[in-house]
């Protein structure tokens, strides 16, 4: 998942650490939906940069497990992946996408 990932513009995650979150937002209601329906149940987040949208880094989130309200509201439940850099911007239907690619640890 490196073309068109779609992007959760709110707050840093960093991988191996869970990130709840509370999707109320129609356009991340529908984001959150399709991540579920085609399968990758993921998506990547980056905090805000006033220039761009949002920021050249960010850091992919797995979902475990998602609860959806009876308002069509969600509670979900992810935790953080790797993390990448943003080499193109996009938007799909009202929420941002990105082209990525993965950033390399160096193993100690």
């Amino acid at each position: 998942l490196t073309k068109n990932v779609p992007m959760f513009v709110c707050t840093m995650a960093y991988p191996t650490v869970p990130c709840p979150l509370h999707v109320f937002e129609p356009r991340y209601r529908l984001m959150i939906r399709r991540s579920m329906e085609t399968g990758t149940k993921q998506f990547g987040m980056c905090i805000s940069d006033s220039q761009n949208g949002f920021a050249d880094y960010g850091c992919m989130l797995q979902i475990r497990n998602v609860h959806f309200l009876p308002d069509g509201r969600s509670v979900v439940d992810t935790v953080g992946g790797k993390r990448f850099r943003v080499l193109r911007r996009g938007m799909k239907d009202g929420y941002c996408t990105a082209d990525i690619e993965y950033l390399e640890d160096v193993k100690v």
